[in-house]
């Protein structure tokens, strides 16, 4: 498919690298292409960033039949541009699709696609440490119907927007709570598909948390509220003696590119990694034995967010005396390295531009 493009004739003014702020600004142009039944996807443009005409019919308005993704371009200090492990975002998008009835999508193309609006707007890629050009492709139903079923009409799109560092003061720490009341998903539901329903479920319990004075949420699954799953927006690892403990995937958890990337590295560096079911009586035990030495959380967002305490039920688990982890920081160095290209790519991640 060709795709077409569309210059602004009205560039913005880039914001400057210090006052950035997550998700506010965007780049001078996106990408857009269509989906209808009988026809397949067409009509691939890249076009000045505004406005979309929507019906308010639109079903993804009233059923919620949408998905997304996110990831990052970054510009390495010889001034090149590179993507991180791009077509793993493609394939996790097409099995989202798959749970979410929305049609697949051609990876490589759609790779085709996100490197010529990212070179069209390479000037948007802000510089200094931590920064990056934040990418959203998503793609929603269109048809113009009010009634339950699968939508004939789609519209798939990528946004991008310039971030600053993820840790404006550097990386700290966070509090965060297991939440024993709501569900994110059980097994059988969404959980492993990455759409705005799973995120929208998860609101109530966020604004509990932030108020109880946490940062963020550890979920356990919504069964039998035992087994941990994963943190509100990314997954989760404990390092129990010499065991790295993250848990399995089980159709309810997303499976995430950065813990994909870290269990790549631990492996690498000869490290054991397991994947399996935990309970939080588990992990609690652990902690009282004296046995787990760091935990962490893995994301697009922040790469590596270290784990400073756990709030569960009354208790508060504090881990390597509420600091950084030699671990966690080691592969937040390793992995942003990459990343931006100050360290070498020995597992082969890095997709140039």
């Amino acid at each position: 498919m060709e795709i077409k493009v569309v210059k602004t004739n009205a560039p913005k003014a880039m914001p400057q690298s210090d006052s950035l702020e997550f998700g506010v600004n965007f780049t001078d142009h996106m990408f857009m292409m269509d989906y209808t039944e009988g026809l397949g996807w067409h009509d691939a443009t890249i076009l000045p960033y505004g406005p979309i005409e929507l019906m308010p019919s639109a079903m993804v308005l009233h059923y919620a039949q949408e998905v997304f993704e996110g990831l990052k371009a970054y510009r390495t200090p010889d001034g090149q541009v590179q993507l991180f492990r791009p077509l793993e975002n493609f394939r996790r998008l097409n099995r989202s699709n798959k749970r979410m009835c929305i049609p697949q999508i051609d990876e490589d193309f759609l790779l085709e696609a996100l490197k010529e609006l990212v070179k069209l707007d390479a000037q948007w890629i802000p510089e200094g440490p931590g920064t990056s050009l934040y990418i959203r492709p998503f793609i929603f139903a269109t048809d113009p119907y009010i009634g339950v079923r699968v939508s004939k009409q789609y519209k798939f799109m990528i946004i991008m927007s310039p971030v600053a560092s993820y840790y404006k003061g550097g990386m700290a720490p966070c509090r965060i709570f297991v939440e024993n009341e709501y569900a994110r998903t059980v097994r059988g539901g969404t959980g492993e598909a990455k759409c705005g329903g799973n995120y929208a479920g998860g609101l109530a319990a966020q604004q509990k948390v932030k108020e109880l004075g946490y940062d963020q949420i550890l979920w356990l699954d919504g069964e039998s509220r035992t087994y941990i799953e994963e943190v509100g927006t990314s997954n989760v690892f404990f390092l129990i003696d010499d065991e790295f403990v993250t848990p399995s995937l089980e159709g309810t958890i997303l499976s995430g590119i950065t813990r994909k990337s870290v269990i790549e590295l631990l492996k690498h560096w000869g490290k054991k990694v397991v994947e399996r079911r935990i309970t939080i009586d588990e992990l609690y035990q652990a902690y009282q034995d004296g046995k787990i030495k760091e935990a962490f959380a893995t994301g697009t967002a922040a790469v590596i967010s270290p784990i400073g305490s756990l709030g569960w039920k009354d208790a508060e688990m504090t881990f390597n005396d509420g600091k950084i982890g030699q671990y966690a920081q080691k592969i937040y160095d390793t992995l942003y390295g990459v990343q931006v290209g100050e360290e070498k790519d020995e597992l082969n991640w890095i997709e140039k531009i």
